[in-house]
């Protein structure tokens, strides 16, 4: 293993759109939302650690989650589980690690990725990604890994790139587009030379710091600033300081849409970002009925095509739903169509407005 390759592991997020079973004090990335044995976190550990060194795994999360994380990941340094004192998007947390690490390794390249993916073909997954690492490590260049799309997808973010290779299955970005409407999604995949975001960026820690001195000055300011305090006991105090003067911004439109030396690998790994109940329909085993079960207690009568989970020796007897996404906790029960998914932050929302804060 390259004792300069580092990961870090982005568990922050709050994953409303997996309620009511994952809540704001355990959200999604810690939980087993497939019934496979394992949290979505634990799987993308052992996924990096089978071809990086665990001492250079880190998990950037929120600083009430870090007890979370330790547990879960008990092969992990307690001392990598490095603590956000407040949520504000995807590109403090990489200025942060970017810092870090250069603090420690001039050398040091590394992958930045979100901890509640789903990847299926994991030796080609890691191939990739050591290709990536690879070319980062001798080239001032980012690069994304964009999976080559099945479908007109409008959840997920897109990215086309010039089909002229300037090395081995590596290409220069030319657009990042948003979550796109239906008929804009369908012109992508008919084009040809557009890739779904998959959020997973590699690039050497000296070259995004140089990169957020060119693009987001005051943020590079913050961060260069406390340097110093990174490493030592004083560095907890010193994120301190600096989150709540940071702005909430992606790194996404902080750096990758800005930068000039953009990359990216077209991949098919299986992969899937679990972000709503329906991609977790999507990845897991159906009945003859086309529904998929994530309990081991579930009773199905003439339903079809849904989402079912509910808690480990529940009885839950189904009859006469088509196409619904139904999911039972303790002490929530949510009954959705499945079209209406993306509508699920809005049903929080009202819970909130009409329940307050107990329920999420």
């Amino acid at each position: 293993m390259n004792k300069n390759h580092y990961v870090a592991i982005m568990a922050g997020g709050i994953g409303s759109r997996f309620w009511p079973m994952s809540r704001t004090a355990y959200p999604k990335q810690f939980l087993d939302i497939l019934n496979s044995g394992k949290t979505l976190i634990q799987w993308t550990f052992e996924r990096y650690a089978s071809f990086i060194p665990k001492e250079n795994i880190f998990v950037v999360t929120s600083d009430e989650y870090t007890d979370i994380v330790a547990t879960q990941l008990p092969d992990m340094p307690v001392e990598n589980i490095l603590a956000e004192p407040s949520k504000k998007n995807t590109a403090p947390c990489v200025a942060y690690i970017a810092f870090k690490l250069l603090q420690q390794n001039p050398n040091a390249s590394l992958v930045v990725a979100p901890s509640d993916h789903m990847i299926l073909d994991s030796e080609t997954f890691k191939s990739i990604t050591q290709k990536a690492l690879d070319f980062v490590d001798n080239n001032e260049s980012f690069i994304t890994l964009g999976i080559k799309p099945t479908y007109a997808n409008t959840g997920y973010g897109y990215i086309q790139y010039d089909t002229t290779a300037i090395a081995e299955d590596i290409f220069k970005v030319k657009t990042f587009t948003e979550k796109p409407s239906l008929e804009i999604a369908k012109s992508f995949i008919d084009s040809g030379d557009f890739l779904w975001n998959a959020g997973i960026f590699v690039w050497k820690a000296k070259d995004v710091v140089n990169e957020f001195a060119v693009q987001q000055a005051e943020m590079f300011e913050l961060f260069d600033n406390e340097k110093q305090y990174f490493n030592t006991p004083q560095e907890k105090e010193a994120i301190g300081r600096i989150y709540p003067q940071c702005t909430s911004i992606s790194i996404d439109f902080a750096i990758m849409e800005k930068a000039k030396s953009v990359c990216v690998i077209p991949s098919s790994f299986g992969w899937s970002d679990l972000g709503t109940w329906n991609s977790a329909f999507d990845n897991l085993d159906k009945d003859y009925f086309g529904n998929a079960v994530a309990s081991d207690s579930t009773i199905v009568i003439d339903a079809t095509k849904c989402m079912v989970s509910a808690p480990k020796g529940k009885v839950v007897v189904l009859q006469g739903l088509d196409d619904f996404i139904i999911v039972d906790t303790k002490d929530a029960l949510l009954i959705c169509k499945k079209e209406k998914e993306q509508d699920i932050k809005q049903y929080v929302a009202e819970v909130k407005r009409n329940k307050g804060d107990k329920y999420l």
